[in-house]
Order: structure tokens, then sequence, then C-alpha cells
């Protein structure tokens, strides 16, 4: 199957959008096979979207190893969601953390190199200790401009990241969720458009992004942790 990247499709139906995101799916198995995938999973609405349309191509199991990072800073609510959902979902999840994490958020000032170090580092270990060939994850292209020229397949040195729902909008989202009954962290009917860890994430009504990040300077942060190798 060829899958190509035309961004017209962000502006179709809903279901059309989600017949796209479950094509990848599905090519993405038959490419690398079932035992060589996994999806990243952060509790957010994003990838949690992203597990439920698997879920529902694959007669309501999710067959592939779910990878969460815990950078031991996660909100509370984050945790007993993932929990929760983990649970109810039966998922084959896989939580991995840099052992050191208290460590480096006290001695670390610098949020790239803290989120280098707790995330980005700790995925590289995971992918090559699980021996996975295709990540998953639930990027999408009106999320940060640094994802504006994203592909569906991105082959990195000993993996590729697959990107089902890249042509989805913020807006798309919701409506699945709503459409579909998919659960979501209680954070975000609190004001919260993001989840990640406590002290740089803050709801949308303090008039803060992402704990006093301006937005130029997140997206400069992006645009450097994705050059080295975090999406």
């Amino acid at each position: 199957m060829e899958i190509r990247e035309d961004k017209s499709i962000a502006f179709q139906r809903l279901e059309n959008k989600v017949q796209k995101s479950k094509d990848i799916i599905l090519e993405t198995e038959r490419r690398f096979g079932r035992e060589n995938i996994a999806v990243l999973w952060t509790g957010g609405k994003d990838s949690t979207s992203l597990l439920h349309i698997i879920k529902s191509s694959h007669e309501g199991i999710i067959p592939f190893r779910i990878i969460n990072i815990d950078t031991s800073v996660n909100f509370q609510e984050v945790y007993n969601f993932r929990d929760r959902v983990t649970k109810e979902w039966n998922l084959n999840l896989i939580i991995l953390k840099n052992q050191d994490a208290k460590k480096v958020i006290e001695s670390s000032k610098d949020k790239e190199e803290c989120c280098y170090l707790l995330k980005t580092k700790v995925l590289e270990e995971g992918i090559k200790k699980y021996g996975i060939k295709a990540m998953m994850t639930a990027i999408r292209w009106d999320e940060e401009p640094a994802y504006a020229d994203e592909r569906y397949f991105s082959d990195k040195e000993n993996h590729t990241i697959v990107n089902p729902i890249l042509h989805f909008m913020e807006k798309d989202i919701w409506e699945y969720i709503k459409s579909n009954d998919v659960p979501y962290c209680e954070l975000y009917d609190r004001g919260y458009k993001s989840l990640g860890c406590v002290p740089c994430i803050k709801p949308a009504s303090s008039g803060s992004l992402e704990g006093g990040v301006k937005a130029q300077n997140r997206e400069e942060i992006i645009e450097r942790l994705r050059s080295l190798g975090y999406f």
C-alpha cells in the first residue's frame, strides 16, 4: 500500500481521517510485523485517541507494546489515568524511566537538557533494549511548526517513526473523543491544553505557556530535541 502525505485530507471529514489512520496502522503492521511495533503513549488526548483507533481496528484489542516515559514529575492525575486505562484496555505497558531522574531535575537548569535526559535518552535506550523497529507516535501537523513537514513514515538510524494521526487537527481529536466515548485525563477539564511535567505545564487560563516558556522558545526547544531524536 502506498501512503502519501496529501495535506488536503486535513480538511476532509473525520471518518476519512480515521480511515486514513487505520490504513497507516495496517501498513505499519504489514511492513514491520506486530512483534516489532510499539506505540508511544503519554496519557494525553492525542496518544490516547491513537490507541483507541488501533483498538477499533483490531477487534477491541491493542496488539502492540505500549511505551510510556515516566519523568518522575508527571501530574498524579496523569499517573492515575495511565494506570486505569492500562487495566481497562489490558495494555502491554512498558514504562521507561531515568533512574537518576531526581538528580537530573535538581541539577539541570536547562529545559532542553532536562528533556533530553528524562525523555529522549530514555526512549533511545528503550528502543534498543526492546528491539523496536517501528514506533508509532501521535504528533499532528497543526500541533507545532516543527511538525509541519513531518511524514507518516520517518526512517531513523535503527528504527522508523510512524505518525498515523498527522492529518488530525485539534478539533478532530476532541470530536473523535466525544463521538467514541474515549476516556481522557481530567486535567483537560481544568484548563490544561497539554500534559507534561509539573514544573513545565500550567493551565491555559493562567496566561502561561508550558510553565512560563514563551511559544518561540518552546518551538526552538522542540526543534533541538527532534534533532537529538525526540519527536
